[in-house]
């Protein structure tokens, strides 16, 4: 297959330059980088002005963090925004032993409504049942599972005790 002329040119049709100065435009075009900063100068420029006429003054969400910045870079950006958007709360979707860890955090303080002794004990032997439930469960992976202690039922009747005031 023959060619004619070099690559990206039509033979025969006049060049771009010759068009333009038939057309009266003199010179050549400038270069982009030039067209760049004159148009980044011209909106600089409209930013200062409207600023100066106080356009940017009292808008809505005005000090407050842009939503959605980081997309981008979070793949599970979609799951966030929905859990926040619902008010979802993901507490029963932890792990038994960080359920476990969590209620444990609670204790004395609400074993405290409880009305008696008895109350108090069956609270903590309850608890106790489902610490020792998690530890018999099987895990999987190359290091030991997380656990959880169990709570000592007399320390927690005492506290029980001293917050009654009856110590």
């Amino acid at each position: 297959m023959a060619r004619f002329g070099r690559a990206g040119e039509r033979p025969g049709a006049p060049k771009a330059e010759d068009q333009l100065a038939d057309q009266g435009v003199k010179g050549r075009r400038p270069p982009a980088a030039t067209t760049a900063r004159a148009v980044q100068s011209w909106v600089d420029q409209s930013i200062e002005a409207a600023q100066r006429r106080g356009a940017f003054d009292n808008l809505p969400g005005a000090g407050k963090p842009l939503r959605d910045v980081d997309t981008r870079s979070d793949p599970d950006w979609w799951v966030k925004s929905l859990i926040a958007r619902e008010q979802l709360d993901l507490s029963g979707a932890l792990p038994g032993v960080m359920q476990l860890r969590r209620e444990k955090a609670t204790y004395p303080q609400s074993l405290f409504p409880l009305p008696d002794e008895e109350s108090v004990r069956t609270v903590v032997a309850d608890f106790n049942e489902r610490v020792l439930a998690d530890r018999r469960r099987p895990s999987a992976g190359p290091t030991s599972p997380p656990v959880v202690g169990r709570l000592d039922a007399e320390e927690m009747v005492q506290a029980w005790r001293e917050a009654r005031g009856g110590g």
